[in-house]
């Protein structure tokens, strides 16, 4: 039993699948998941595998490499199967976890305080978002940790120089390969900056050669799909370049100090992040001062390098969210040795404070859920039953381990919360968005096929609907125009925006409005509905 208890190794494991595998096709697919669905989908089908594309048009923005593996998975499980699309972005949430974990296991030298890191990284917001969301960022920052690990193993051993420069020259590739040069700018090199500040680069004439082998071999593998895509077709590679270069300068532009408030994607661990970060207050306390200087350092000058830029997305910064995780732990682990003893209110209260709102929710979910829940909750009474009395002993346990000041076992037991909301929460969650209206564009396709009616886009589409669709939709516009299909009788979809102008363009045809196809999870009166995710359908005949 005590292997088994020291066996961190496994239980990272254990809660990377109860927070990231399990219900992975509970929530309705999003805008981002949709695209790189529709991509992968016609690599298999079109077998578009290095020329990607998006309804039958270039899609040069993003490295392959995930879509790749998406269409991998769902060639075995198959195209229906949302669970296998999602798949690989939880088995990548997984490979962050435990590369966090042995590397900062390694450098500190201490496993029960790299275990402490992993596990507030598998239990952070945007971690667990990222690993449940088949969107690629998850996968460059995986694949760089595993880099940052090995380059670590190269900068600090004197064996298997090579060995580690051509495994994180590999790893390196993979991570451009997944989303080009966002984990090499906002994970890798406030890693380089930390490490040389605070550990030195010792010993390097002996490591030249080795770093020579992984910068060329790194640059190969990072740039080899871009140059073929350029060779292949120039003209749209620079098109969408250039497209994509003013977006970092001129699209979804925030000043600054907009990230100033990154601590808060840590989710449940947002008063600890925070506390974390007082260096002044924490940095005598730390069971490693070198250690924990490194961790903060890594942390600011991410978020610091992240703010640079114009562009920003609160998404960005889950890069950040790896060396919080770490630096929080240090925090954590000095409330595991020191809390029982502490006296001064102002470091007792945020504690109090942090842990005892997660046990109050955790307390009055069965009764809050309840009146919020209730009239949803039609074939759903198991689950939220069990979810209820799970999160009010879990909320209890917490309460009373709290009083008792065991601060290690409440930590255990928030993973454990956060693991029964995955498991037991999840298939709630449709309960939540309940449109009344909702139908599916999967059964425009069955409107085609029993009326034999081809059907365009008017303006422009929306990735979700082509990914129910299951097949490309031609789009009329073309730059400010409008082309007129050559059939007697088609079918053309709009939206709100566009209904004006359709009757202009096609006010010398006949035309029948058909059907409304709402793809909405919210109903049309909900603030959340969105115009994009809604067509009606008009059939238009030649005169």
């Amino acid at each position: 039993m005590k292997a088994l208890a020291n066996n961190h190794i496994f239980w990272l494991i254990l809660a990377c699948v109860a927070i990231f595998f399990v219900n992975l096709d509970a929530l309705f697919v999003n805008i981002m998941e949709a695209r790189n669905f529709i991509t992968a989908r016609e690599m298999l089908h079109d077998n578009n595998w290095l020329l990607t594309t998006m309804n039958g048009e270039a899609r040069y923005e993003k490295p392959p490499l995930p879509t790749w593996i998406t269409a991998l998975s769902a060639s075995i499980f198959g195209l229906d199967s949302l669970f296998a699309l999602r798949l690989p972005a939880a088995i990548m949430g997984l490979l962050l976890v435990l590369a966090t974990y042995i590397f900062s296991a390694k450098i500190f030298n201490n496993t029960n305080l790299a275990f402490v890191g992993a596990l507030t990284l598998t239990t952070s917001f945007y971690v667990v978002s990222a690993s449940r969301d088949a969107n690629w960022d998850i996968y460059t920052h995986a694949f760089m940790m595993v880099c940052i690990y090995q380059l670590y193993l190269l900068f600090s051993e004197e064996k298997n120089k090579f060995r580690h420069a051509l495994v994180a020259a590999l790893f390196f590739g993979f991570s451009f390969m997944s989303k080009g040069p966002v984990s090499l700018y906002a994970l890798l090199l406030p890693f380089l900056i930390a490490f040389g500040i605070v550990y030195k680069y010792k010993n390097m004439r002996s490591r030249i050669i080795p770093i020579v082998v992984f910068v060329l071999l790194g640059l190969l593998l990072s740039g080899w799909w871009h140059w073929y895509t350029y060779t292949y077709d120039p003209e749209l590679v620079a098109a969408i370049t250039e497209k994509e270069t003013s977006n970092w300068t001129g699209y979804n532009v925030r000043p600054f100090y907009y990230y100033w408030s990154f601590f808060t994607q840590s989710g449940v661990w947002t008063i600890m992040a925070f506390v974390g970060l007082l260096y002044p207050y924490l940095k005598n306390k730390v069971i490693s001062k070198e250690g924990y200087r490194f961790s903060f350092l890594w942390t600011v000058l991410s978020v610091v390098l992240l703010s640079i830029i114009p562009e920003k997305k609160s998404r960005y910064l889950l890069p950040v969210l790896i060396p919080l995780a770490i630096n929080t732990a240090f925090y954590l682990e000095y409330l595991f040795r020191r809390f029982a003893d502490l006296t001064d209110k102002r470091e007792t209260i945020p504690v109090y404070f942090n842990f005892g709102l997660i046990a109050s929710i955790g307390l009055i979910f069965p009764i809050g859920g309840y009146f919020f829940l209730k009239d949803h909750l039609t074939g759903k009474w198991g689950w939220f039953i069990l979810l209820s009395v799970l999160l009010f002993v879990i909320g209890f346990m917490i309460l009373r381990f709290l009083l008792k000041k065991q601060i290690n076992i409440v930590f255990y037991l928030i993973i454990a919360f956060i693991a029964a909301i995955t498991c037991f929460g999840m298939p709630l969650a449709k309960t939540l968005t309940v449109n009344p209206e909702f139908t599916s564009f999967a059964k425009l396709k069955n409107w085609q096929e029993d009326t034999g009616i081809p059907v365009y886009e008017f303006s422009d589409f929306s990735p979700e609907l082509i990914w129910a669709y299951g097949k490309p939709i031609n789009v009329l516009q073309e730059g400010d125009s409008i082309a007129i299909p050559s059939e007697e009788q088609f079918g053309v979809l709009i939206t709100k925006d566009d209904q004006e102008r359709f009757y202009e363009v096609f006010e010398d045809f006949s035309v029948a409005k058909i059907r409304r196809y709402d793809m909405n999870p919210h109903p049309p009166e909900s603030r959340s509905h969105k115009v994009r995710l809604w067509r009606d359908l008009f059939v238009v005949t030649k005169p």
